[in-house]
């Protein structure tokens, strides 16, 4: 019995997890900008997942993202302007310094932020290293990431409360609540 109620649970969570991001992917499809990214695979799971947790909160999850995009932000154009991740830098270069030292810089100050606003949800760690490594840099692609991320928040919540009302429905119909 326990068994079947972790496959439903995983097939659930897959489920809802998959649809969360197909949202995301037809809106990116549709637009042609940038909706669709690593860090909403970590955020989507925790959302798909434990959806009532501390860190599934719409003030966490997107809040969390903000702080990183952020970080990201101020830490990439300071440091490492210009520059990606994605393009080989040899070894011991100033690209490769500045890259290493915008990542850091953006990390450390996202977990500062997120601790001091308890605002913590892991996945904007990687957020801001989407940001601050030169993958998505423009004031644009920032904006472009939290609306996705809004997004990704306002479609759970609907379908927690499409889940609890066809719940609450069956039940009815079933006599157990009124």
């Amino acid at each position: 019995m326990a068994q079947r109620t972790q496959v439903r649970r995983g097939v659930r969570a897959s489920i809802v997890a998959g649809g969360l991001l197909t949202v995301l992917g037809v809106l990116t499809w549709a637009s042609g900008l940038t909706g669709l990214f690593p860090s909403l695979g970590p955020s989507a799971y925790v959302l798909a997942v434990k959806p009532e947790a501390e860190e599934a909160t719409p003030r966490r999850v997107v809040g969390g993202h903000v702080l990183g995009v952020a970080a990201g932000f101020v830490a990439y154009h300071a440091v490492a302007e210009g520059l990606t991740v994605v393009r080989p830098h040899p070894a011991w270069s100033p690209a490769s310094l500045a890259l290493a030292v915008s990542g850091t810089l953006a990390l450390a100050l996202t977990v500062a932020a997120m601790e001091l606003t308890d605002l913590r949800h892991a996945p904007a760690c990687a957020t801001t290293l989407i940001v601050a490594l030169g993958l998505l840099t423009s004031a644009i692609e920032a904006l472009v990431i939290v609306a996705a991320v809004v997004v990704l928040v306002v479609v759970q919540r609907g379908l927690l409360v499409a889940q609890h009302r066809w719940l609450v429905s069956a039940l009815r119909r079933l006599g157990i609540v009124r």
